[in-house]
């Protein structure tokens, strides 16, 4: 059963946990998941100053941190509704809460999120989902943004290598934005992972994308190895390009991103895009690419198994 706590200021949230890991999610704004973290450690979730905002004609849109549901493609001001207005939670079992906002007026959107802690060990289900309420068919793709903890970098896998002798097609596109600086140092570009990490003394904000089919991103700092699963659909139009991976970043601030595949909503339709999270302490990666390898190669071995 989920208990009662007061977290980053909000004093409505909801905990789960199971022993090794414990996830927070609040009720007074969101959707939001403010914590995931194994049992006495630190949060892999950021959290941003209470003053931070994104003002529009809608008001003022707060990013709090932690992870949230949007939709794609990204636009100002339909993205930056605010969410500062408090969620229904119902328990789903012992270790599932349902995370409804209210119908976003200015949109016709309702978001809703389920999280669910596995009874033993690290794994969570995100469950997020959007419903067209309006009067007339919309476009859009289910976006889970999770703000990361600084300090870190993300780490997205190459498509496996295949020779030109082998096979001519392209593997997936990757995205660029206009801002985006290849020869950034924060940047690391190998022949099996793309990185990206923060770096507080760099304010200039960085974003890539690509088409991810190897069906998970991670996230590491400090030791802790943050993994998120999540499927890419053979076929299916992506927005932005074709992505279905991002990640932006900008001083200590970073984000993990997937996106599903865009639908066309009817009235009363909806769409999901399921994610799947695991927390693991203890991990070196070292400095090279081949130790980056090496230590994920066992770890994903281990999830591809179960």
């Amino acid at each position: 059963m989920a208990s009662r706590v007061s977290f980053a200021g909000l004093r409505n949230c909801r905990k789960l946990s199971n022993g090794t890991a414990e996830v927070i999610v609040t009720t007074d704004i969101g959707p939001r998941i403010l914590c995931y973290k194994l049992s006495g450690g630190e949060n892999i979730l950021g959290l941003c100053p209470p003053t931070a905002k994104v003002t529009t004609e809608l008001g003022d849109w707060r990013p709090v941190g932690g992870h949230r549901l949007w939709t794609a493609p990204e636009a100002i001001p339909r993205s930056y509704v605010p969410d500062s207005t408090p969620v229904r939670c119902d328990e789903r079992g012992s270790h599932a809460l349902h995370l409804t906002q209210a119908v976003e007026v200015q949109t016709g959107i309702l978001k809703e999120m389920t999280v669910t802690l596995d009874t033993r060990g690290t794994g969570v289900e995100v469950v997020h989902r959007i419903t067209n309420t309006g009067i007339w068919a919309i476009e859009v793709a289910p976006w889970a943004l999770t703000i990361m903890n600084g300090g870190g970098c993300v780490i997205v896998p190459q498509e496996p290598f295949r020779s030109h002798d082998d096979y001519l097609l392209p593997a997936r596109p990757m995205v660029l934005w206009h801002y985006t600086n290849l020869s950034d140092p924060r940047f690391t570009l190998g022949p099996k992972y793309v990185r990206l990490r923060t770096d507080e003394s760099l304010a200039e904000p960085q974003k890539i994308g690509i088409a991810n089919k190897q069906g998970w991103a991670a996230y590491f700092r400090h030791g802790t190895l943050f993994i998120k699963e999540f499927a890419y659909e053979e076929g299916r139009p992506y927005p932005d390009c074709g992505c279905n991976c991002e990640s932006y970043t900008a001083g200590s601030f970073i984000e993990l991103e997937t996106v599903g595949p865009l639908h066309r909503l009817e009235p009363g339709e909806s769409a999901e895009h399921v994610e799947r999270w695991h927390l693991l302490a203890g991990i070196d990666i070292g400095t090279t690419e081949k130790s980056l390898d090496q230590a994920l190669r066992p770890v994903l071995r281990k999830l591809r198994a179960r």
